[in-house]
C-alpha cells in the first residue's frame, strides 16, 4: 500500500478513507499500519465467521504498541452509517451507562474501518446477537464456553499445554469437544461449542471443571484469581464466560513487540510443546498456516 496520509480505497462494496499507512505500530519489527490492514484483509475469510454477530470491544493503539492504548466499547464518533451497531445492556459500566452501543463486524469493510482506527486487537463475548437485530434487552445465551489459561511466571505456555491436556478429557466427559488456540500473548484458550446454557450456567460449569482440576493438581493449577496464589501455576479463568466479559478473538493481532496472533493449534501441537517459541506465531506465519491447514477452529462454527 502507498504511504500517503489519506488514501481512498474500495473494500468490497464500500469506499473507505485510510490514513497514516506508513506509521510504524510495532517499532521492534517496523510493522506498519499498512501491514496491519493488509493482514486483516488477508485473514478476514477465516476471522469474520468467528466474530460475526458478536459485539466488538476495540483495543486501539494510536501511537503503536509502545504508546498509550485504550479500550473502546461504545461506537466511536464519526462511525459511518453503514457500520452495523447494536445496543446491549451494560451493568456495572465504568461510564455509568445502562447500555452500550457496540460495533458489530459482520463484513470486511467494517473490519478494515476498525483497523484504520489503529484497532490492533479484537475482543468478543462468548455469545452472538440473533440475526441482524440492533438492540437486545438481555444478552443472548452463549454458543461457546471458554477456558482461559493464564500462566503465572515462571510458568509459560508450556505449562498451559499440560493443563490443556488435563482439561480435554474432563470436558469430553461432559459432552464437550474442546479446541485450542494460543492467546498470542502468554497463555492459551480452550473453546467448545455449548447450547442450552445461560452465561451464568456456562461460568458455573467452567468453574466446576477448574476447581476439580485445581484440587487434583494443586502444584500446577489454580482456579483462584488471587495473584499470590498463581506463581508457577496456570490459572484457569472460568470467569471469562460472564456475559459482559470478552476474550481475544481467534486470529486477532496482539499488541506485543512482534505482531503475534491468537492462533488455532492442533492437539498434536499442544502435546508436543516443550518450549515457548513452538507456539508463538506472527501474522505472516498464521497466514501460511491457514493456507496449509485452513481454519482449525471451523468446527466451532457448525450448526
Amino acid at each position: 500500500m502507498p504511504n500517503e496520509e489519506r488514501v481512498r480505497v474500495r473494500v468490497a462494496d464500500r469506499q473507505l478513507v485510510v490514513s497514516n499507512l506508513g506509521k510504524v505500530l510495532y517499532p521492534a519489527t517496523g510493522f506498519t499500519k499498512a501491514q496491519v490492514i493488509e493482514y486483516y484483509v488477508k485473514i478476514a475469510p477465516v476471522l469474520l465467521p468467528h466474530i460475526a454477530g458478536r459485539p466488538l470491544t476495540l483495543k486501539r493503539y494510536p501511537d503503536g504498541v509502545d504508546g498509550e492504548f485504550f479500550y473502546q466499547k461504545n461506537v466511536p464518533q464519526g462511525t459511518p452509517d453503514w457500520v452495523r451497531t447494536a445496543r446491549v445492556p451494560a451493568p456495572g459500566s465504568t461510564m455509568n451507562r445502562d447500555q452500550v452501543t457496540y460495533v458489530v463486524a459482520d463484513d470486511l469493510p467494517t473490519l478494515i474501518w476498525a483497523a484504520n482506527l489503529a484497532n490492533l486487537e479484537i475482543h468478543t463475548p462468548q455469545w452472538r446477537l440473533p440475526g441482524d437485530v440492533r438492540a437486545v434487552e438481555r444478552t443472548p445465551d452463549p454458543d461457546l464456553v471458554v477456558f482461559d489459561l493464564d500462566p503465572g511466571p515462571p510458568a509459560t505456555i508450556v505449562e498451559c499445554c499440560r493443563v490443556a491436556e488435563l482439561l480435554r478429557p474432563a470436558l469430553t466427559a461432559r459432552g464437550l469437544d474442546p479446541l485450542a488456540k494460543t492467546s498470542g500473548n502468554k497463555g492459551m484458550q480452550l473453546l467448545a461449542r455449548i447450547s442450552g446454557h445461560s452465561s451464568a450456567q456456562a461460568s458455573e460449569l467452567a468453574k466446576e471443571v477448574a476447581e476439580e482440576l485445581a484440587a487434583a493438581h494443586p502444584d500446577l493449577v489454580t482456579a483462584k484469581m488471587t495473584k499470590r496464589l498463581r506463581t508457577g501455576k496456570v490459572f484457569i479463568d472460568w470467569s471469562q464466560n460472564n456475559a459482559f466479559k470478552t476474550t481475544v478473538a481467534t486470529y486477532s493481532l496482539r499488541a506485543r513487540s512482534e505482531p503475534t496472533v491468537s492462533t488455532p493449534v492442533t492437539w498434536d501441537e499442544v502435546a508436543a510443546c516443550r518450549a515457548e517459541h513452538q507456539l508463538r506465531f506472527t501474522s505472516d506465519e498464521v497466514l501460511d498456516r491457514v493456507a496449509e491447514h485452513g481454519d482449525l477452529l471451523e468446527p466451532l462454527l457448525a450448526g
